[in-house]
């Protein structure tokens, strides 16, 4: 695979037996966290025999350039202690065709040995097309190391009793709000809201004479408005499949309600003061630019916003309220569980006990800290005992004691009308979602289709996309 634009690959040559202490990361950008990356005792006995090999790895695109950094750092670190060879791209997980050029790889046999990628968007993909080695004897190991991963890798990872991926690092999701907009109008600063309550707090609180938006939430194609939709559509009780992934379910009345409130957003004049110039536009990146430049008032995102505007020193941190997200008319509790970026080995690897030793090693102790203290609060630790391994994680943000317990979240949230979240792991509504179907419903919308017939066509296209991907409806 030849990426010429959105891969950049780092090689580290392993030149020493010794662990390394405080590297510096290789490249350009901002300078990784100085941290003392020391490779365990255990892991160096393990890659003796492995000395002089060389692995391909994959990873996915931190929003941090530092925590791309650290990242670096750390590999380089157990290069040089173990006499290794490592070779690391990153690649977006954005790009809407990242599973299909791993994809081709593997069937080419050119793939990378490992990749670290989003357990809940690309390993059921993955894994239904048949690429993914059997690592439960690996995690079984890390327990040993570092006690029990977050309990949504379970359902994430775990296929038919067996693990194929191995949890790297937690991803907790969130919202944000400006709570010295919401003090400013004696609007309360609770543990979560209800959509309405968002949207009626967020007009109260806009001012476009100030510039100041309060909604700052996109439905373009982007990886933010499919999180967005899909929250509201499960919310208000519906689904894209049933619970077990695959039977397709979109098209019905609580779908219609909650595709209807999103459209009135984003068409209704009542609510146009509220909504920053150019939102129908917006990418990824689009609504943590407008956080930080401080002109949205609300926002939903992975904690990659929050850690920007602490690492940057950005006074929009000091007036965030972050709380676990918005409940609907079917569930009276955000369904907040999070994601694990995780480590998947490809059938055909090339030096696979090389490949394991190189997760095993990422996602504990010091290898992971300089990773964190580079996101703050966007990488957390997937293990349980890691969130132990350093007092960065007790005392580095007043959030961390919630991100902790988001890791030990009870699992399944159900809604009223049965669903149970997280569901199991779909190849069908990952593809689907990364097909921007959702985007392109609410963009109908909003061009004028009604919100039934525009649930209905979306529907039909979603069933294609799991046929293709085997399952008959």
């Amino acid at each position: 695979m030849e990426e010429k634009t959105d891969l950049s690959r780092r090689t580290f040559l392993g030149v020493s037996a010794l662990s390394v202490l405080g590297l510096a990361g290789c490249g350009s950008g901002p300078a990784a966290p100085q941290v003392d990356v020391q490779v365990p005792q255990a892991l160096l006995d393990q890659a003796v025999p492995l000395r002089g090999g060389s692995v391909g790895m994959l990873s996915q695109k931190l929003y941090s350039e530092t925590a791309n950094e650290a990242l670096d750092t750390s590999l380089q670190a157990f290069a040089q202690a173990t006499g290794t060879t490592i070779r690391n791209d990153l690649v977006s997980g954005d790009a809407g065709d990242m599973v299909a050029k791993m994809d081709a790889e593997v069937k080419a046999g050119t793939s990378r040995d490992l990749a670290f990628v989003s357990d809940l968007r690309f390993v059921g993909q993955l894994h239904n097309l048949g690429h993914l080695t059997d690592v439960t004897d690996v995690v079984e190991e890390m327990r040993v190391l570092y006690g029990e991963p977050a309990t949504e890798a379970a359902n994430f990872c775990v296929f038919d009793g067996r693990w194929y991926a191995i949890p790297y690092h937690f991803i907790a999701t969130g919202m944000y709000l400006r709570k010295d907009w919401y003090e400013e109008k004696g609007l309360p600063l609770k543990p979560h809201y209800t959509w309405e309550e968002l949207r009626d707090n967020a007009l109260e609180v806009s001012d476009p004479a100030k510039r100041r938006f309060g909604w700052g939430l996109t439905v373009n194609r982007s990886g933010d408005a499919n999180g967005f939709i899909a929250n509201v559509v499960n919310t208000y009780g519906g689904a894209i499949a049933d619970n077990t992934g695959t039977k397709v379910v979109f098209n019905s009345p609580e779908t219609v309600a909650a595709v209807e409130f999103i459209g009135d957003v984003y068409t209704n004049p009542k609510y146009a003061p509220m909504l920053p110039p150019g939102v129908g536009s917006w990418t990824d990146s689009s609504n943590n630019e407008s956080w930080l430049a401080q002109i949205v008032g609300l926002t939903l995102n992975q904690y990659s916003v929050y850690a920007d505007s602490k690492t940057k020193n950005n006074p929009v941190y000091a007036n965030t309220h972050p709380f676990n997200g918005a409940t609907g008319p079917a569930i009276d509790r955000p369904l907040a569980y999070g994601q694990s970026n995780s480590f998947v080995v490809f059938k055909g690897a090339k030096n696979p006990d090389l490949a394991t030793l190189v997760a095993k090693f990422m996602a504990g102790g010091s290898a992971l800290l300089g990773v964190a203290k580079g996101a703050p609060c966007l990488v957390n630790p997937a293990w349980d005992e890691v969130w132990d391994s350093d007092p960065y994680y007790t005392s580095g943000d007043p959030a961390f004691a919630a991100l902790r317990e988001q890791t030990r979240a009870p699992l399944p949230l159900t809604t009223t009308t049965g669903y149970a979240f997280p569901q199991a792991p779909s190849p069908g509504e990952q593809a689907a979602t990364a097909a921007y179907l959702l985007t392109d419903m609410m963009q109908s919308v909003i061009q004028g289709t009604r919100p039934a017939e525009a649930v209905a066509s979306t529907h039909d296209r979603i069933v294609q996309v799991f046929e293709q991907q085997g399952y008959e409806q």
